[in-house]
């Protein structure tokens, strides 16, 4: 009587070539998924402090420009800290004035930045960080 050998597994070398091939696109994947992550966290540090503009352009319509009203962000309808950012504004100055969020995240592409709504004379408003990489930075938001 005669018995047969079935292989039915799979041999070292095709393991170690899959677990290489999985290696590799972790080694991708990972920093790819750092960035979107704190873009994401940046848009949603933008969207935390955006209704505070129109609080502010009705502050400088009714022609107040002392600064603590401006630095109490309450008076923006802002809370002064969240789980993402602690929130500060500056009075206006000849017309331009900042919202501020600094981020208190972990992240280490985030690390010590912020991120500004800043107003110039005109009345526009424009998104800077000029401490945060571009990458992760939303569009209409430079580092200047």
């Amino acid at each position: 009587m005669s018995r047969q050998c079935s292989s039915a597994g799979f041999t070292l070398i095709e393991l170690m070539i899959v677990v290489a091939i999985v290696a590799i696109l972790a080694a991708i994947a990972i920093p790819m998924y750092q960035i979107y992550v704190a873009r994401s966290q940046v848009t949603a540090a933008l969207a935390e402090i955006s209704p505070g503009r129109t609080a502010y352009e009705l502050l400088i319509d009714a022609g107040v420009q002392t600064n603590g009203t401006y630095e109490n962000v309450d008076n923006l309808g802002l809370p002064a800290a969240t789980p993402r950012c602690n929130i500060t504004a500056a009075a206006p100055t000849n017309g331009q004035g900042t919202i501020t969020c600094a981020f208190v995240t972990s992240s280490t592409l985030l690390n010590n930045g912020h991120v500004t709504w800043q107003r110039s004379s005109s009345g526009d408003w424009q998104c800077i960080s000029p401490d945060l990489p571009s990458n992760v930075l939303p569009a209409g938001c430079s580092n200047n």
